[in-house]
């Protein structure tokens, strides 16, 4: 099994020279299963790169299984971009799972980009075969010879977090998290049930994450910078770090970096994070920055 990344910014594209490192693109990751099965997490720009290298390598048809984390624009706006869509012949299902606020199901996504207002092609003139298929809270599916599992991440909309799984390989994306906290103060009335409610989430993402092979995880912002944030649905480098370890994971990436900052900044934060962790790295624990082409065999 490989992976390799498309898009590792988060928020909104941030393309230019300050960012021509690690790229400029929103979140999407290529993943190929054993059999060479398609597995792609999100849909942000980069999922057009990914397409236009299909077609170069001419991998066409495609068939393409996206699994879509949450609805976010950063997360999804590339789906119309996606050229195996007007490809005829090819195959493309987007999972994802139901809005428990709206109702609304992972279909949705691409009814809203596909209107008239916003997008000059409906999905009637596409000629791929569209597939939609929504998920359970904690179901797990196969995808050619590989299996697909989820599990609720802490964000403002609903958010799952994937671990793909093949012959004994395994990778988990986080999508957008924020590590739980308490919202009630000590002397709230809620307090005490919040508390049993976040701890049945976080155990739920630690079972999920253990042992697995390659992490990667939002780490959109440094420790300083978190408590102006907090509760915008985003983790720090600190937290990231602190998900590797008791997971017990071989790898960490980093990814989701923040739009503003640069390339230069971005890897001083993480010398400077690096640093500070280095006397409690557990042996074998490799960290990395994610960047645009990064490609990752396990």
């Amino acid at each position: 099994m490989k992976f390799k990344f498309w898009g590792v910014r988060g928020s909104i594209p941030s393309p230019g020279p300050r960012t021509a490192r690690y790229g400029g693109n929103t979140t999407c990751i290529e993943v190929r299963s054993d059999d060479d099965t398609l597995i792609v997490i999100d849909g942000g720009t980069g999922i057009f790169a990914l397409a236009q290298s299909l077609i170069a390598q001419k991998k066409v048809p495609v068939h393409a299984n996206i699994f879509i984390t949450h609805s976010h624009w950063d997360h999804i706006h590339g789906l119309p971009f996606f050229t195996p869509l007007f490809i005829k012949g090819s195959r493309v299902r987007l999972h994802g799972t139901t809005d428990p606020d709206t109702g609304n199901g992972i279909e949705h996504v691409m009814g809203v980009q596909l209107q008239n207002s916003y997008f000059p092609v409906s999905e009637t003139q596409m000629d791929a075969t569209i597939e939609y298929r929504t998920l359970g809270l904690g179901e797990a599916i196969m995808v050619g010879d590989a299996q697909v599992s989820n599990v609720v991440m802490n964000h403002p909309v609903i958010d799952l977090g994937y671990r793909i799984e093949c012959h004994g390989k395994s990778v988990f994306f986080t999508g957008d998290h924020e590590p739980h906290y308490n919202i009630y103060p000590e002397d709230h009335p809620d307090h005490a049930s919040y508390q049993l409610h976040i701890e049945e989430r976080t155990r739920a993402i630690e079972d999920m994450v253990r042992g697995v092979t390659a992490l990667i995880v939002d780490c959109s912002y440094t420790r300083e910078e978190y408590p102006a944030k907090q509760g915008w649905g985003h983790g720090t480098f600190d937290s990231a770090l602190a998900m590797a370890i008791k997971a017990g994971a071989k790898r960490l990436y980093c990814t989701h970096h923040e739009p503003t900052r640069s390339d230069d900044e971005l890897e001083a934060v993480f010398a400077e994070v690096m640093e500070r962790h280095a006397a409690i790295l557990p042996e074998g624990l490799q960290v990395f920055l994610a960047y645009e082409g990064l490609e990752v065999e396990l």
